[in-house]
């Protein structure tokens, strides 16, 4: 593989659905990928405090597939496939050193970036001439204590979202 490839893996590829348990019977059960995260999160996209969940099913690689299902309406639709201001995106598995990397290509391209802290993973995200965000994931030192946290908790996380609580539970997020 050449050294200049700023990526490893898919990290995740997400999309969002009208109905995360309909999703989950698909996936999990249909399928045969396994949910492995639920994300409970309030936080500002695009401009505007957000409610969502965000289910990850894991790809025999380690990557997953990962889908956003919004609490208000109006969030669902304008993030929807055919939205220029969707969350659809790709996620690539990269290094903090690759990200450097392409940070400062993107820079000398005078190409918009922004670079955001999870908690549970860094990603630098840009978007490609057609508008589809390209986002460059590096998960932490202990992703595996994380991802072990997610898996026990998955269900019963999804499980509280959709029964109402939407309270976040993301409390390795770096807040400003």
């Amino acid at each position: 593989m050449s050294e200049q490839i700023p990526a490893f893996r898919l990290h995740h590829h997400a999309y969002v659905v009208d109905d995360q348990e309909a999703t989950r019977v698909f996936y999990e059960e249909v399928l045969g990928f396994p949910l492995v995260a639920t994300w409970c999160e309030v936080e500002t996209v695009r401009g505007k405090e957000r409610t969502y969940c965000h289910t990850f099913f894991e790809i025999e690689d380690g990557s997953a597939l990962a889908f956003f299902q919004f609490l208000d309406p109006g969030d669902q639709t304008e993030m929807q496939l055919d939205s220029r201001s969707s969350l659809n995106h790709v996620a690539l598995s990269s290094t903090l050193a690759d990200q450097e990397r392409v940070r400062t290509s993107l820079d000398a391209a005078g190409m918009a970036h922004r670079t955001t802290d999870h908690g549970y993973c860094m990603s630098l995200y840009v978007t490609d001439p057609d508008g589809l965000t390209v986002e460059f994931t590096t998960d932490p030192d202990n992703v595996a204590e994380i991802n072990e946290w997610q898996r026990a908790n998955a269900h019963n996380e999804l499980q509280r979202w959709l029964s109402g609580d939407h309270s976040p539970n993301n409390n390795l997020r770096v807040t400003k």
